[in-house]
């Protein structure tokens, strides 16, 4: 019953990734594709603890791990130069 479940979530999260590069691609403004870019890797967390929980290793968690880390003060930089127009004062 658990390889179902992750098979959907896979086939859920391969989805959303697809559709998240659509958008990060085709996005109307630079705002559109910071959002697009968040839900990326956000995306991507997920994929990974999926394929962790699936595969019973943790190094896939300490990779998700990271890519929050370094997701979040890229998100956090990229909305700020959109805001001021430059990131450190």
């Amino acid at each position: 019953m658990l390889t179902v479940a992750v098979y959907i979530a896979l086939g859920s999260l391969t989805l959303a990734l697809t559709l998240c590069l659509i958008r990060l691609m085709r996005g109307p403004d630079p705002a559109d594709r910071v959002l697009a870019f968040d839900t990326l890797y956000i995306n991507t967390i997920a994929l990974l603890i999926v394929l962790d929980i699936y595969l019973s290793t943790s190094i896939f968690f300490e990779a998700a791990v990271l890519i929050a880390l370094t997701g979040f003060v890229a998100t956090a930089s990229l909305a700020r130069f959109l805001a001021r127009g430059k990131v450190m004062e």
